[in-house]
């Protein structure tokens, strides 16, 4: 290759290399970038269904296959996680909103709320937890299995919960679901097959470094102008971050709580999961054809989907350390004469 060629490719790769070095951090700079640069919502938002298809092309193009038929040998606690994230989560919270009333007053919120409990687990979920030091294999188990089921149940609760109150049929949802994946997963398998995991592999720095300037590029999509919105109605709008946050670690919290036998760092692991809902999956089904308030409260959403990681990593650090030590102790005590 010229010299000129491999200088114009090597800065962008170096860029990217350095953007995916930064981890959590990266991740959380993006929310921040999103909200202080409103023109580029404006510019971005028609290719949020791009955008979450590349997002998830990249998710399943690094799936490690060994890793993922291993934990698919024992498959009662992927079971069980994944009846949580797509059949319990959707089920409580619709069973909440029907108790409280909210679809009559609020029917935004309510839709808001039910997508956000019927989407699937965010593709980008293992990268975090590997990030954080947690489990990842188990989170991309699971991932892949409430994936696969996510276009099925979320037409099941939209037509128990949503009916008449999306711009789609339940059925068409579920059907736009599957083909979102199937294309994304279709892509996926091209891109293996022509580079081969090992190229993947090798190149994980600028991958996550794209990853991240694709995130950018959803966050700001979704987030839009939250800045007016913030000046316009600030009472409500600071209501709706301090609900986002209090659902993602409710999520957290129970779903660690419920898995805890496990060991701590790995039920962290599957709260990471469960707390991070694909909204963009679910914008992209719906074509963006929601009201304001699911709108807004959807770009409240990302204000936790990006800090929480950074906020987490020193619990899950102590976590998977006590974890360690205490398997380090039982292997010594087993070979003490």
């Amino acid at each position: 290759m010229p010299f000129v060629l491999q200088t114009v490719f090597a800065l962008p790769l170096r860029a990217l290399t350095w953007l995916g070095s930064q981890g959590t951090r990266g991740v959380a700079a993006v929310v921040f970038v999103a909200a202080a640069v409103p023109p580029l919502g404006a510019l971005l938002r028609p290719y949020i269904t791009e955008a979450i298809l590349v997002l998830l092309c990249i998710s399943f193009m690094r799936v490690d296959l060994a890793s993922l038929y291993g934990h698919l040998r024992r498959p009662a606690l992927i079971a069980t996680a994944t009846a949580w994230t797509t059949m319990g989560v959707p089920l409580i919270v619709g069973l909440i909103i029907y108790a409280t009333g909210l679809n009559d007053r609020s029917p935004g919120l309510s839709v808001a709320l039910m997508l956000q409990s019927m989407a699937s687990p965010m593709m980008a979920s293992p990268a975090l937890a590997a990030l954080m030091g947690l489990d990842a294999t188990l989170v991309l188990v699971t991932l892949v299995t409430s994936t696969a089921l996510v276009p099925f149940t979320a037409s099941l609760f939209a037509s128990l919960f949503l009916d008449g109150m999306l711009s789609v049929t339940p059925a068409t949802l579920g059907l736009k679901l599957l083909g979102i994946l199937a294309a994304s997963l279709l892509a996926a398998t091209l891109i293996r097959w022509v580079f081969g995991a090992k190229a993947i592999q090798r190149h994980r720095k600028p991958i996550d470094g794209f990853n991240i300037i694709i995130l950018l590029i959803f966050a700001a999509a979704i987030m839009g102008d939250v800045v007016n919105d913030l000046v316009a109605q600030p009472v409500f709008t600071i209501s709706l971050a301090a609900l986002s946050f209090a659902i993602y670690f409710t999520l957290l919290a129970v779903t660690t709580l419920l898995f805890r036998r496990i060991g701590y760092e790995r039920a962290l692991a599957l709260g990471l999961m469960v707390s991070q809902r694909n909204l963009g999956l679910m914008l992209a089904a719906t074509a963006g054809a929601l009201p304001p308030t699911t709108w807004l409260y959807f770009a409240m959403t990302q204000f936790p989907i990006h800090l929480a990681p950074y906020m987490l990593t020193p619990i899950a650090r102590r976590f998977t350390a006590r974890a360690d030590a205490a398997a380090a102790s039982s292997t010594t005590q087993g070979v003490r004469p």
